[in-house]
């Protein structure tokens, strides 16, 4: 049988999936897997190094499909970021529903925790820009080295609270995983609470009219 010749970055991704799923295990080889699917070794390397950087690939492929249909929405495009992102989490956890032998099998049983998984790094990074694009409302610092530890720290939380719901997901039982869209919701509005910034302000204010008021009868 002749090799086929167009090999796309899909075609590897769900050779590959399909893979571990039948198998419990990653290929032996990168000349095995392509022998298995009938193509030339070469045709893996012109989209992967190796399959560390596929598995990798593969999360924000759910990334990417989950943005791709929140951005053809015309209501998502005029909601505001508290209502994106919970419109984000809802798409993204509908795709990782429709591929969970997958990612059970590729993140269920970490002994190391999740936070520390190689295999969710361009994840990360993807859903950092995106958190970062989003345009949260936080405390104008007029300090270009606060607000650079303020966003990290935005980035990192967001990043966090990413993580946790995974890890709900991946213990959920009930049907439909309707507990997950509660904690979602919940976990949402609760993150964007902490970082309202209009108690705060308010406080900031506050506080400078306080020195400048002791300044001034000093």
């Amino acid at each position: 049988m002749a090799k086929k010749k167009s090999i796309s970055q899909t075609d590897l991704i769900t050779f590959y999936m399909d893979y571990v799923l039948m198998h419990d295990h990653k290929p032996k080889s990168v000349y095995a897997f392509a022998k298995d699917n009938n193509f030339e070794e070469s045709k893996f390397y012109e989209h992967f190094g190796s399959f560390e950087a596929l598995e990798q690939s593969i999360f924000k492929v759910f990334f990417d499909n989950t943005l791709t249909a929140l951005e053809k929405s015309e209501d998502y495009q005029s909601f505001d970021a508290r209502n994106k992102l919970l419109s984000f989490y809802y798409t993204f956890f509908e795709n990782l529903t429709a591929n969970r032998s997958y990612v059970v099998h590729a993140i269920g049983n970490q002994k190391e925790g999740m936070k520390s998984l190689k295999v969710l790094s361009h994840l990360k990074k993807s859903f950092n820009n995106y958190i970062e694009r989003l345009g949260i409302n936080t405390i104008d610092l007029k300090q270009e080295q606060l607000e650079k530890l303020q966003n990290r720290g935005l980035k990192e939380s967001a990043w966090f609270q990413l993580l946790v719901t995974m890890k709900f997901w991946l213990d959920d039982t009930s049907p439909s995983f309707e507990k997950t869209d509660i904690f979602i919701e919940k976990s949402v509005k609760a993150s964007f609470d902490l970082i309202d910034t209009t108690p705060l302000k308010s406080i900031i204010d506050f506080g400078k009219f306080l020195f400048k008021e002791r300044m001034h009868n000093n």
